[in-house]
């Protein structure tokens, strides 16, 4: 292990900084990758060639395991943590493990969430430079977003100027992109709710067109999606090509291809490709790479990440953002369809005190103390609040997957408690629910999640979607709702039947559906906790289409974008050790 283990454990920014890492050109051997097949960025991350998956391909597959989650409290509950630790779990019974991961937006790090580097001594490492700027993905997919934009600025611009004749000379054809229909918005990798809706052109004739525009955060940007879901860099360029930036004024869609600029944002997203190499506390890789939102995108790490991964190892975990109805249908129907892999298994986190809060416990807010009721035995509320984990299993269960239940427990905890998590899972029909301490003991403590995982894993079963690409937009959208987040039927607004028709005229009503809707609910209100209530309509008020991701995003409730920091920030807690440049307060 790199780090020798305290009890109880200090906090996760303290365990992190005392670990003791490894060489990344170490770690890259001991999963068989030669040096040359990876870009060293300093000695402790690294960034994976794309050639190197000629030779990997070559390789056995390993078991492919994901990770999801009841529907959290918005502190989290210990997901990625979780990834982590049944990642040392398995290399600590004696098997080569790897997990992929997504990168954290900084949003949410200086805001109220903090870093997303897992916890205790279940955490990659550096945790700094996890949580920051890793090797500036997150930076090149800003530039290649905003380039859109201004490119397509430029283009109402100039066209408002010139003749055809004169766009003719400069070998341009008139694209009269309607300016009260541009669909690209500008991006930024912090929360700012001041950015949310802006007006641009403002000022002399020459600083463009006036409109109103806004900028949403860089995890939201289609290119994050297109990014995680692309192949190869073929494929990368031929996605970004095909995004509609724009309508034109006969109401045709204009594409990144159309404005010219789909070649140049491709060149600044080409090392971004490229998946991040980096290491658990236990030394063994972790793949970090993309991070789109769950709740307006997809929410899981790239394709090619797990491409890889699924090769170097015996077993490859990774982790969809949010709970089962969130980040891991997304991951079966848009995730699993581009990749061409199926899961082996399923790990979903529950925690006594996110059941609790389902049970009717009171409202769990960053920033404020946890109200008593937490951190004491309530069997009554937990037995209620069991419903929400029961319905996630159910979930796992019609895609034909094994679901192992991990119990991530806290130190207020009582036994008695984690029993009836336990049987209420077993009863619902999960694989295994089994009690998990590897944020205080690291693998040791995942062991027996990852005996459970093993077992899974190797159980006969039959992986299918709930739905086929070929049944139209409406379906597809119907069987989400009552089969996943347990509606009756849906209720579609005016805009959204228009919306429907228009992109099923256009020929993209084969494409998978990628809901967005709230994370604190399964349903579309986060007021409803636990299930909701039986016979309800989920609204569907707009749809909006992601071509070169490849998915159509109906929205479900006001989903917010762009972030906003609260009164008091994560941010006001970090700082710098001018003398030694260590850094001090993250977590």
């Amino acid at each position: 292990m790199a780090v020798t283990r305290i009890s109880p454990p200090p906090s996760d920014l303290d365990i992190a900084q005392s670990a003791s890492i490894q060489p990344i050109l170490q770690i890259a051997a001991k999963y068989g990758l030669p040096e040359n097949q990876l870009i060293s960025y300093g000695t402790e991350k690294g960034k994976i060639r794309l050639d190197a998956l000629k030779d990997l391909e070559k390789k056995p597959s390993g078991k492919y395991i994901d990770v999801t989650a009841i529907t959290p409290t918005p502190l989290g509950e210990g997901k990625t943590t979780t990834t982590i630790g049944l990642t040392e779990g398995l290399a600590y019974l004696g098997h080569k493990a790897i997990c992929a991961i997504r990168q954290p937006s900084m949003g949410p790090t200086f805001g109220i969430k903090g870093g997303a580097a897992g916890g205790g001594y279940s955490q990659i490492v550096p945790m700094e430079e996890f949580n920051l700027h890793l090797t500036g993905d997150l930076h090149a997919v800003t530039a290649a977003h905003n380039l859109g934009a201004a490119g397509l600025d430029a283009r109402i611009y100039h066209e408002s100027r010139w003749s055809d004749a004169f766009l003719a000379k400069q070998g341009l054809t008139r694209l009269n992109p309607n300016p009260y229909a541009i669909l690209w918005r500008r991006v930024l990798d912090m929360n700012d709710r001041a950015l949310r809706n802006i007006m641009v052109g403002m000022g002399e004739l020459g600083d463009g067109p006036l409109r109103q525009s806004g900028f949403d955060i860089t995890v939201a940007s289609e290119l994050m999606a297109i990014l995680a879901l692309s192949r190869d860099l073929k494929d990368m360029r031929e996605r970004i090509g095909r995004m509609v930036m724009s309508l034109d004024k006969k109401g045709q869609p204009l594409t990144a291809e159309d404005f010219g600029v789909a070649g140049a944002m491709t060149v600044l997203l080409k090392d971004a490709l490229m998946p991040n190499l980096m290491q658990t506390m236990e030394e063994q890789a972790a793949l970090v790479h993309t991070g789109p939102f769950a709740n307006i995108a997809h929410g899981n790490s790239s394709v090619i990440a797990d491409r890889m991964g699924i090769r170097m190892a015996d077993y490859l975990v990774t982790e969809s953002g949010f709970g089962a109805d969130v980040g891991m249908e997304k991951f079966f129907h848009i995730k699993c369809r581009t990749s061409g892999m199926t899961p082996d298994a399923v790990v979903l986190v529950a925690t006594v005190r996110a059941l609790k809060m389902h049970g009717g416990g009171p409202a769990v807010t960053p920033g404020k103390e946890l109200d008593p009721i937490y951190k004491e035995k309530n069997t009554e509320l937990l037995k209620k609040g069991c419903a929400n984990m029961i319905a996630h299993i159910q979930t796992v269960a019609k895609f034909g997957v094994p679901v192992v239940v991990a119990i991530n427990v806290f130190p207020t905890d009582d036994p008695e408690e984690w029993q009836i998590i336990r049987e209420e899972a077993l009863a619902a029909g999960a694989a295994d629910a089994v009690i998990s301490r590897h944020w205080e003991l690291g693998g040791e403590g995942a062991a027996d999640l990852a005996a459970a995982v093993i077992k899974a894993s190797n159980t006969p079963s039959e992986f299918r979607y709930l739905y086929d690409l070929k049944t139209s937009v409406k379906e597809k959208i119907e069987i989400l709702a009552t089969e996943v987040y347990g509606a009756a039927k849906v209720e579609y607004s005016s805009v959204a039947e228009k919306k429907i028709k228009t992109y099923s005229d256009m020929g993209y009503d084969e494409l998978p559906i990628c809901m967005a809707k709230t994370q604190y609910s399964l349903s579309h209100n986060p007021l409803w906790k636990n299930v909701p209530p039986k016979g309800y309509s989920f609204p569907v008020e707009d749809i909006r289409l992601s071509a070169g991701a490849g998915f159509l995003y109906p929205l479900a409730g006001n989903i917010m974008t762009m972030p906003g920091l609260g009164c008091k920030p994560a941010f006001m807690g970090i700082d710098i050790d001018t003398d030694t440049g260590r850094i001090i307060g993250l977590f």
